[in-house]
């Protein structure tokens, strides 16, 4: 028996229903027809932030982040290769807290980089800082 479960896509923020007796790294969205799983995050703006948190059925895991952050730059890469390597298990979206200030106000950003997951709209946890790819892999499996 297969399980639905409810994915946003990434590019048009169409909810999709994908069945787990299917390929869901080749899975396409409904109405744009593009992937809805590229192995890389996705910079979002505050609309397509909150339709991922409250509409995926999988856990969301967000970056927030500013350009001129030093941090910031060392855990993006090690960021992108977790995406490409967890996902159709988790989405990895990120947050310019410089261009989406509103959203740095609603989660209270006080440090980044700060990483906050999510499910079903809930946070559920998050950790200020840099961590190596092995503490963030390690983070991510406790939810």
């Amino acid at each position: 028996m297969s399980i639905a479960a409810n994915i946003v896509c990434p590019h048009c923020l169409t909810l999709n229903r994908m069945s787990s007796d299917r390929d869901s790294l080749s899975a396409k969205c409904g109405h744009c027809h593009k992937k809805l799983f590229e192995g890389h995050p996705f910079a979002v703006n505050e609309r397509a932030f909150n339709k991922h948190i409250q509409s995926n059925d999988i856990p969301v895991v967000v970056d927030f982040w500013a350009a001129w952050c030093g941090p910031c730059k060392m855990i993006e890469p090690i960021f992108a290769a977790l995406s490409g390597e967890m996902e159709p298990g988790w989405r990895f979206l990120r947050v310019d807290t410089e261009a989406e200030r509103a959203l740095s106000a609603r989660f209270q950003i006080k440090s980044i980089p700060m990483l906050m997951t999510f499910t079903k709209g809930a946070v559920v946890g998050q950790r200020a800082g840099a961590m190596d790819k092995a503490s963030l892999r390690a983070w991510l499996a406790a939810f």
